[in-house]
């Protein structure tokens, strides 16, 4: 058995008729390398057959504490059963991106089954080319970002022929506990609640204005301050650093309202080498070109829907905060950033510039912060309490009471070399990752050999049609290599040297 922490259970307790805790990743693949050059769903479930010692959240299912008394366990599923996880679907005739992002955003838009493992794989195909696609569902609750690609890790191979793998062990874990030794531990638990809460509140209060949300609230800053002074003046108290920043409150855009049920997903691949390109131009990092074409692509958007606000948009960012030594142990080691992003910046040189200025002061301003202080936040309220407090904060962010951003975005690094599944070569993998009330709009991206893989979701009825918007980033990366002189317009003079960053 083990038990989730804190963090992991919010991405249980923030689900809903509308939001789903789960991340999906889109992997694409050519067969014609694996034997007899296809990828049925026989194969998939062999492959993960014989890796199940491999992939510990694939064998673990929820076991809940009555009454909420306590954080849930994960436990062995002692009925585990392969073919339902492993399932097959069709992308309908042309077999293109936008026909196979349906078949994605219509997947993605059902919850998994609690009684089960938290997670699924469809194996996708009709696609053209003859390519087939892989579409992992699992949920939040078990993995982040990083320990996500540990299990994307142990389902790929370096070649075609595949790997050595270790011995399986002779048991795994021990069978679900009844109720009533569920009942005993959330019992014997409930009064290590308000101790581990004492523990924790100092340090989250002192931080508690550079928390999603928390910043927007009347009196934090003020009783971040109080805390702090109070600690210093005890004898022997350590050091505390309170960010003297100003509250965030992102300004109103579509995607700041309740979402649905439903989802949109688009997807695009753009080339590394040119965005690398421009970094070298420019002398910024590629999380800032990547930041500077998201913060282009939703201006343009806006733009052309009338809608774009004159403050700048703020974005979340998520960040690992995973050491070495937790590698390995999957569940939840995250934090994140709020980047003012320059939709407000007209010029393609200049918005770059600013997203450089803003990335660099918000992970300036990250350090500051312990890196595990969202899971003191976390401890510092009972489980029962602290699900119904997680509900009533997206519920806030909706309703515009709270608005610490409008979308997210997230940067991923991938491989630089060739991975294979079951003998077939992955070609790209596309990120589908989470949206919630208030916050209905998501950009990820995964580097992936030479190119960057974008994943869009967004809310239907906050945005019908999200295609505008991969279109936009490549339109984004076209302006920012004229501004840094590596290419020029049809009929446009050449452009002036490119002010780098210092």
């Amino acid at each position: 058995m083990r038990q989730l922490t804190s963090l992991d259970a919010q991405f249980l307790a923030m689900e809903g008729p509308t939001t789903y805790g789960h991340v999906s990743g889109l992997a694409v693949y050519d067969p014609s390398t694996a034997p007899g050059g296809r990828l049925e769903v026989g194969d998939v479930c062999h492959l993960v057959g014989e890796r199940l010692h491999l992939l510990e959240p694939f064998r673990w299912k929820l076991a809940e504490v009555p009454f909420g008394l306590d954080d849930p366990y994960w436990v062995e599923d002692e009925d585990f059963d392969l073919d339902f996880h492993i399932r097959e679907s069709a992308v309908p005739p042309p077999g293109d991106d936008r026909k196979l992002a349906q078949v994605v955003q219509r997947i993605c838009a059902r919850p998994l089954d609690r009684s089960r493992p938290l997670w699924e794989i469809y194996v996708i195909h009709g696609l053209q080319g003859g390519r087939v696609a892989l579409l992992t569902k699992i949920h939040h609750a078990a993995v982040d970002g990083m320990s996500g690609a540990e299990v994307l890790s142990a389902l790929l191979d370096l070649e075609p022929e595949g790997r050595e793998l270790p011995p399986k062990p002779d048991r795994w874990g021990e069978p679900k506990p009844g109720q009533l030794e569920m009942l005993g531990r959330g019992l014997l638990a409930a009064p290590r609640h308000p101790v581990r809460a004492l523990r924790a509140l100092p340090r989250a209060a002192a931080n508690l204005e550079d928390l999603p949300a928390a910043g927007a609230l009347p009196g934090v800053r003020q009783a971040g301050r109080a805390v702090t002074r109070f600690r210093r003046a005890l004898p022997g108290a350590p050091e505390l650093e309170l960010l003297d920043s100003e509250a965030t409150r992102a300004p109103k855009t579509r995607f700041n309202d309740r979402i649905t049920p439903h989802r949109r997903f688009a997807m695009r691949s753009i080339s590394l080498e040119r965005v690398k390109a421009v970094k070298n131009a420019m002398g910024v990092k590629v999380n800032d070109v990547v930041m500077a074409m998201c913060a282009s692509a939703v201006r343009e958007l806006l733009i052309d829907l009338g809608e774009l606000p004159e403050e700048p948009l703020v974005a979340m960012v998520p960040l690992s905060v995973r050491t070495d030594e937790q590698m390995g142990t999957y569940g939840n080691r995250i934090s994140a950033m709020f980047v003012p992003l320059p939709t407000d910046v007209d010029g393609a040189e200049e918005r770059l510039l600013a997203a450089h200025r803003s990335m660099s002061g918000a992970k300036d301003r990250h350090r500051a912060v312990p890196a595990d202080i969202l899971q003191d936040v976390t401890r510092t309220l009972p489980p029962a309490v602290f699900a119904r407090a997680t509900r009533l904060t997206t519920r806030l962010g909706a309703l515009g009471r709270l608005r610490p951003c409008n979308l997210v975005i997230s940067n991923v690094p991938g491989p630089p070399i060739p991975l294979y599944c079951a003998g077939a070569r992955l070609e790209a993998h596309f990120p589908v990752s989470v949206i919630t009330d208030g916050v209905g709009l998501n950009i990820t991206c995964m580097s992936y050999r030479d190119h960057i893989d974008f994943g869009i979701v967004v809310d239907r009825d906050q945005l019908d049609d999200p295609w505008p918007l991969v279109d936009a980033l490549e339109h984004a990366l076209e302006d920012l290599e004229v501004a840094a002189g590596i290419t020029t317009r049809e009929g446009d003079p050449a452009p002036p040297p490119p002010v780098s960053v210092p």
